[in-house]
């Protein structure tokens, strides 16, 4: 048996990216880029960064010993 080949030329459109897949994937971007910050943000790693060092605040109390009086002189 003989074996018959056939061959046909198939063309392939050129694959252009329409004006709404463009922006499809620009939106995807910026969602994904925006989720990231807000999870930064909300997490305290953003707002430590940015935000300037503010000085610590400590609470200390300070009292004076009592007074005593003056040795009793004789």
């Amino acid at each position: 048996m003989d074996k018959v080949v056939v061959e046909k030329e198939v063309l392939v459109p050129e694959q252009r990216e329409s004006a709404a897949s463009n922006f499809f994937w620009a939106f995807a971007l910026v969602a994904i880029v925006a989720i990231v910050i807000g999870a930064l943000y909300y997490s305290g790693a953003l707002r430590r960064l940015t935000s300037p060092q503010q000085p610590q605040k400590v609470n200390v109390e300070v009292s004076n010993p009592p007074a005593q009086a003056p040795p009793a002189s004789k």
